[in-house]
């Protein structure tokens, strides 16, 4: 049987250059970086080489970046972190952070976690395609907000945001500005100066690094409160010692990532574009979500009418695809994606989601294989389907 992994916004495979770079860390140079010995100091070098690195992939001084567990513990920092050193700009108990609808839930989550810490927050809508518009970004500031923080681009739908027009509005107004950044650094070009904005967050296992390793980018001079108490690491800002394995693995994959994204853009472009447009021409009722041009190159996102996103996973694992129904982080709750919803689409309607992400070693072949085997199991799907049953005996045909 053919194994098709198309789940790459879930996870990338770890590229086997990256993998080398990272082997004598796990070995014979396991010294701890802030240890002032020989086996300290090739630990700490392999570290503030990965960081410039990093800092070279973003546009960024190698200073400004932090070293963090994940992409997750990164908006967690730069929401939390960001908004209490910020709250003596709010008058008293009135303190207000600005975040959009269709975040992350480690950004969504983390805003919540503001207002139960006394903060006040706006979440900002968006229109059919999953944008921000800068308009409204600017209707929901007030005298007191004190950050605002919106995606570069959805990881779900693929759609990206228009991220420097809204930091033009938030510097106007003095406001601190973060973008979650896990779906586009090391995919598409990232430019923190280009983009305007004050704090940036990233994750490797999304450009085929390793997991449980990401960064925060703040921009020199900005204040942000510690999460975790404890050592002086990264600046005093990230306490705990450092995962030397991984932070080398991002390193290498940032420095390949610069090197090779403009051929990786062009091949999982014409890939994705295949798959938007041939997967609606074999199947009926199918939706594209996502903006239809200005969206990640390797997403190819629909929702499918009158069946259940997470029964095609299923069937699909069987013939050996893999992809997902919504976010890595919902694909396992079962019910409609919040992206979706907010997008305006029916929660039945969003129900039907699946999420095809190519990476680097996908090929023709595997979009053939895909397009073949996916019409059954549709039709199997539907043909169990009383939604559909419904639809076809009121004699509504065609898309």
């Amino acid at each position: 049987m053919r194994q098709v992994y198309l789940d790459n916004s879930a996870t990338t495979p770890l590229l086997p250059e990256v993998r080398e770079a990272m082997l004598p860390y796990l070995g014979e140079l396991f010294g701890n970086p802030s240890c002032l010995h020989s086996w300290g100091d090739a630990a700490r070098e392999a570290v503030e080489r990965a960081r410039e690195q990093v800092a070279q992939l973003i546009g960024a001084e190698a200073e400004e970046i932090i070293f963090t567990g994940s992409g997750t513990e990164s908006n967690n920092f730069a929401i939390k972190g960001l908004a209490l050193a910020q709250q003596a700009k709010g008058k008293g108990k009135h303190k207000h952070v600005v975040v959009s609808a269709i975040e992350h839930f480690s950004v969504l989550y983390s805003a919540r976690t503001l207002e139960k810490w006394g903060f006040e927050l706006t979440l900002v809508p968006v229109d059919k395609y999953g944008v921000v518009d800068p308009e409204d970004v600017r209707r929901s500031l007030r005298k007191d907000t004190v950050l605002v923080s919106v995606m570069h681009a959805n990881a779900e739908v693929g759609t990206i945001e228009p991220i420097q027009e809204i930091a033009r509005i938030t510097r106007e107004n003095n406001i601190l500005f973060h973008t979650d950044a896990v779906a586009t650094a090391g995919t598409i070009p990232v430019d923190v100066k280009e983009l305007g904005v004050d704090a940036l967050s990233l994750a490797g296992n999304q450009f085929y690094g390793p997991k449980g390793v990401g960064a925060l980018w703040v921009r020199k001079g900005v204040r942000i409160i510690p999460l975790l108490d404890g050592g002086v690491q990264e600046g005093g800002r990230r306490a705990g010692t450092e995962n030397v394995p991984a932070i080398v693995g991002l390193g290498k994959a940032a420095e390949l990532a610069r090197m090779d994204m403009p051929a990786r853009i062009k091949r999982l472009t014409l890939l994705r574009d295949r798959l938007l447009t041939e997967l609606p021409q074999k199947i009926d009722r199918v939706v594209v979500t996502g903006h239809p041009q200005n969206r990640l190159p390797g997403n190819a996102s629909f929702c499918i009418e009158f069946i259940e996103g997470e029964a095609m996973l299923m069937l699909l694992n069987s013939q050996g695809v893999a992809v997902t129904s919504g976010s890595a982080c919902t694909s396992r709750a079962l019910k409609a994606s919040h992206v979706l919803l907010a997008m305006g689409l029916p929660h039945a309607l969003a129900q039907g989601s699946i999420l095809f992400t190519l990476g680097i070693d996908n090929t023709d072949e595997d979009i053939d294989y895909v397009l073949e085997v996916l019409l059954p199991i549709v039709d199997r799907l539907r043909q169990m389907s009383p939604l559909y049953a419904k639809f076809t005996k009121a004699g509504k045909g065609g898309k």
